[in-house]
Order: structure tokens, then C-alpha cells, then sequence
């Protein structure tokens, strides 16, 4: 893993608090928290809180704490917890001792809720969802206050005893806090804090039937955690009213802040862990991992590394202001830590027979090849040579135009590494399918040169038929055909789902090398794009490789012009 590198570029508007917050000595250790919910997997949006939250914290000499904000247990389980964990340890951060659970203080958060009934600043109230919907009012008008608002407090520590020892039923009544139903922002206007939940919780078993709302839990775990600055996303910015008015009323002993930064959207892809529930469950994905789901365990099994993610988190930058980043950025993000690390093979993906007709059919050889033609110190390999090879089905063109430097009757090619070679002929199945070609070889020029100095542009690559591995391979590409699949509010966004988001090859040849591959080595296959193999599905006599990205193809980009 590579190392985790302070930024050189100017500080964000995040990193620029707290460093003024040191320089002021309003705090002296920076305390961050990331706080998922295990309700699902974590997805590249979750990737940029990491980064920032566990990167902040490393910056300043200071800690993160890993929380889990398990305050809903009907959608929450412990596979979802283990997820997360392995995510944000692939991704190169380390919460060290301090792993929290909103759990682990229901019993300090029940008691500031008595205290708040205490106080006179919580009650009891009987509306359903709808009604309190009604007396909410709306952006324009105020709301006007719950019929049981003004209950007295042995009333509301009588019902709220009630509600914690399960003697209410789900939905009958909530405590809700008490502070202004004309309050402009409408989060203000008596939210609800405690609801009641008959579930079995994943930590907690049974214990508990009402559980604390996220605007309630989330600000005095903070604070009970010591947090110095707790970031979150833009969402929860009208939340920060709630978040301050109850620790200031509480008067707690200590007093994190919270600060809001744009959230990450992608386009050709849904950052709603809803919707990416949505997906997994009906079966249009292959579990949350799959390798075209913009999950971070979709994204590992994917091929993307750890530095190519935070590499992409640290280009798009933290603002105040939401923007959507084009694919393209996270894909060249690979690219650009690929380009370096990953060693150069030859895999033909949809091949196409050559038999050299001049080479002898009992002569083998082995040739040198460069694992990374930028980088020398990656050393060499030898590659299997023989009469029969196979190339890519598209590196033959009939009747070919003036740019297609590739095979072509008559036309003279390099064989990467390997010799010039000549097409001659293509052979024809009785459908007028071309299934072989026979070529010729000029055997003065090993290595890929010509003694005379005859220019030869086109360079293609092969795989010796008798040496060759045979592979499944499959080509991903983007999950949706269009940049916002949320935009149409009158369309269900499956329904712009791309059919051709994985293009499965049974019948590629790989050369033999890959056969020592593991699962956490990427490759380029040359011409064609960086792969790895597929750490759920490959096995050893079956291998199985993801197209992790593609690599910019010079002639497509002809072509489609």
C-alpha cells in the first residue's frame, strides 16, 4: 500500500478551520469521526467522508474514531458493520482503539432525554405520521403546536417509561423535543428525537424498543466521543440547528461543531444507498460488490486500488457547493496509478487463428519481452513462440482504408516483440466468416525490426496457440446510458440501466505468465486496458479477469469520426 501523503496544494475550506482552530488554541488535538450507518455497503461518496474525516486527523497528529450510527436495527445487520470495517481498512485508514457504536450509549442518550422532559423541553405527543405532517406546516405558513405539547412532566416521564418498557405500541406515539412550531427552518419545528422500535437489535438484542433519531443521537455522541470537528455533507446542514440547540440546552460539558461539505455525485451512476439496495435485491447487480456497482467492495473487486481512490478524492477537492465530477475523472484516476505500478502483458480477448505459413511447424522459441517499457527496473519475461498465434479478430480489416495500420491482405505488420509478419491470405468459413489467416514471416527481423530499415507502423500483439491460457473475460462498463439516471422524476431510474454494462468473453487466450497471477496483482493487457482477476468467481483452472478500465484506443477515435 502506498504511503498516505499530506496535500501540498492549499488548504479546503475544511482544513483551513482546523488549522485556525490550532493556531488559535481553541483546540490543541483534532478529534474526527466517520459515522456510517450499517444499513448497507459504503459507495465512492462514503470513500470522499473517509478521506477527509481519517485524512484531516493524520494531518494534524490526531485521531478518527470509526462510529457506526446503529440507531435503526430493522434495516441494520452485522454483515453490513464487517463491510464497512474491511472498507475503510482497504482504503488505508485505521480507527486504532477507537471503534464506537451509537448503541454503545443508549443508556446515556435515554437519560438526557429524561432530563430534557425535566427541563420542560420534550414531550410526549400522540399524533400519527400524518397528523404531525398537517401541524407541521409548510415553508410558508407555521406550524401550530401538538395537542399534547403542553402535557406536564410527570405525564411525560410516566408515558416515556412507558415507551422504553414496551407497554406502547410502534407508531401509537414518539418524544418529540420542544422548541418553536413557527420556526422558520421546519427541522426546528419540534423534532422528533425517540420513536418506538420492536426489533431485535444487532448488538443490543432486545433490550431497548425505542431507539433515538439520528438529529438527536448524532450531537451528543460527539459529544460524548470528545469530537473536534464533526464534518458531514450538506444534506444535514438545516440538521445543524437541532444539532446546536440541544447540546446548548443540555449545557454539556464539552461542545463539538459541525461543518458541512458538498457530497460526491457521479454522473453515469445513483449515489443513493436506497437505490443501490434497490439494485441488489431485484437482481440487476450482482451483489453489492459487483464490479459495476460505484461501491467501494464493487470498486476492489473491480481492479481500482486504494491510492487511485483517494488520489481521485484528493483531485475533486472538498467545496461548500454541489457539482457533479465526470466519470472520466475517476476513471483516469486508475489510470494514472495503473500507468506506473501495473506490468504490461499480451491477452488476445476475441481471438483470431494466424498460421505462419514459412515458420517451422516443429520450431518453438522464446522471445524477451519488458514487463514495463517505462520502467526497466520491472524487469523481463520470456515469451512462447510458435507456428500458430492467435490476435485480436479486429486487427484484421478487409478491404481495410488508408489508416488501419493493422492486417490486411498484403499488408506488412509487427508482432510485438516478436517478428514482421505478412497477411497473405484469410480463410473463409461457408457463412464468409473469416476464421483463420495465413501469414508470412521475415525471419531477419526478431525483435520487431528490419535489418534493410523498411518502416512498419502497425504493432500488434499475440499469443502463441500452443502456449496460450484460455480465460473468461468480462468488459465493464458503465451501470447506467445516461449521466443522471434521476433526473426523469416521471421514470424509474432501472429503466436506464445499460444492457451493455458487461460484455462477458468465454474464449480469450492469455499468455502462459498469467497463470502465476494472484488477486491483488492488475495488469495492462497491452492495446486493450488494465484487468485483474475476479477475487469471487476466477478460479485456478478457470480464471476469470475484470476489465478494471480501458485504455484510449487511437483508432476508435478515427473511426468515429
Amino acid at each position: 500500500m502506498s504511503d498516505i501523503n499530506t496535500p501540498s496544494k492549499p488548504l479546503d475550506f475544511v482544513r483551513q478551520i482546523v488549522a485556525d482552530d490550532l493556531k488559535t488554541g481553541k483546540h490543541s488535538n483534532i478529534v474526527t469521526r466517520f459515522p456510517p450507518e450499517p444499513n448497507g455497503f459504503l459507495h465512492i461518496g462514503h470513500a470522499k467522508s473517509i478521506c477527509l474525516n481519517f485524512g484531516i486527523a493524520k494531518e494534524n497528529n490526531g485521531v478518527c474514531h470509526l462510529r457506526f450510527d446503529d440507531t435503526n436495527p430493522g434495516k441494520e445487520s452485522t454483515e453490513y458493520v464487517d463491510a464497512i470495517q474491511e472498507d475503510v481498512r482497504w482504503l488505508g485508514f485505521d480507527w486504532g482503539e477507537h471503534l464506537h457504536y451509537a448503541s454503545d450509549y443508549f443508556e446515556q442518550l435515554h437519560d438526557f432525554a429524561v432530563q430534557l422532559i425535566k427541563m420542560g423541553k420534550a414531550y410526549v405527543c400522540h399524533l400519527s405520521g400524518d397528523e404531525m405532517r398537517e401541524y407541521r406546516g409548510t415553508l410558508t405558513e407555521p406550524g401550530k403546536n401538538s395537542p399534547y405539547r403542553d402535557r406536564s412532566v410527570e405525564e411525560n416521564l410516566a408515558l416515556f417509561e412507558q415507551m422504553k418498557n414496551g407497554e406502547l405500541e410502534e407508531g401509537t406515539c414518539s418524544l418529540r423535543a420542544k422548541i418553536d412550531m413557527t420556526a422558520p427552518n421546519m427541522i426546528m419545528r419540534d423534532p422528533t428525537i425517540y420513536r418506538i422500535m420492536k426489533k431485535h437489535h444487532h448488538r443490543t438484542g432486545d433490550k431497548w424498543c425505542i431507539y433515538p433519531m439520528y438529529d438527536f443521537c448524532h450531537c451528543l455522541s460527539d459529544m460524548i466521543e470528545q469530537i473536534t470537528h464533526s464534518i458531514c455533507t450538506l444534506e444535514f446542514e438545516n440538521n445543524r440547528a437541532v444539532y446546536d440547540w440541544v447540546l446548548d440546552t443540555l449545557a454539556t460539558p464539552c461542545r463539538p461543531r459541525q461543518y458541512e461539505f458538498a457530497r460526491l455525485n457521479i454522473n453515469f451512476t445513483v449515489m443513493s444507498k436506497r437505490k443501490l439496495l434497490q439494485l441488489v435485491n431485484e437482481k440487476h447487480v450482482d451483489g453489492w460488490d459487483d464490479p459495476r456497482m460505484l461501491t467501494i467492495s464493487g470498486l476492489r473487486r473491480r481492479g481500482y486500488t486504494p491510492a487511485s481512490i483517494r488520489n481521485f478524492c484528493d483531485t475533486i477537492g472538498v467545496g461548500k457547493r454541489d457539482s457533479w465530477i465526470d466519470m472520466g475523472v475517476l476513471e483516469n484516476s486508475v489510470r494514472d496509478d495503473l500507468n506506473v505500478h501495473a506490468p504490461r502483458v499480451m491477452g488476445v480477448l476475441n481471438p483470431l487463428k494466424i498460421v505462419i505459413t514459412n515458420y517451422p511447424e516443429d520450431k518453438e522459441e522464446e522471445l524477451e519481452a519488458q514487463n514495463h517499457p517505462q520502467n526497466p527496473e520491472m524487469g523481463t519475461r520470456t515469451l512462447p513462440f510458435s507456428r500458430e498465434i492467435y490476435v485480436e479478430r479486429n486487427d484484421y480489416m478487409e478491404n481495410a482504408p488508408r489508416k488501419f495500420f493493422r492486417l490486411t491482405e498484403g499488408r506488412e505488420v509487427r508482432l510485438r516483440y516478436a517478428y514482421l509478419i505478412t497477411c497473405d491470405k484469410a480463410i473463409k468459413d461457408e457463412n464468409g466468416e473469416v476464421v483463420e489467416l495465413h501469414c508470412t514471416y521475415d525471419p531477419e527481423t526478431k525483435g520487431g525490426s528490419a535489418p534493410d530499415g523498411r518502416k512498419v507502423k502497425g504493432t500488434i500483439h499475440w499469443v502463441s496457440a500452443k502456449h496460450g491460457i484460455p480465460a473468461e473475460v468480462r468488459l465493464y462498463d458503465r451501470l447506467f446510458s445516461v449521466e443522471n439516471p434521476d433526473a426523469d422524476k416521471e421514470k424509474d431510474f432501472k429503466e436506464f440501466l445499460n444492457p451493455e454494462s458487461c460484455q462477458v468473453l468465454e474464449n480469450s487466450i492469455l499468455e502462459p505468465s498469467l497463470a502465476e497471477l494472484s488477486v491483488v496483482d492488475r495488469v495492462q493487457f497491452e492495446r486493450q486496458g488494465y484487468f485483474c482477476l475476479d477475487s469471487k468467481e476466477s478460479q485456478p483452472d478457470k480464471p476469470v479477469f475484470n476489465r478494471i478500465v480501458t485504455l484510449r484506443d487511437s483508432w476508435a477515435k478515427i473511426n468515429s469520426k
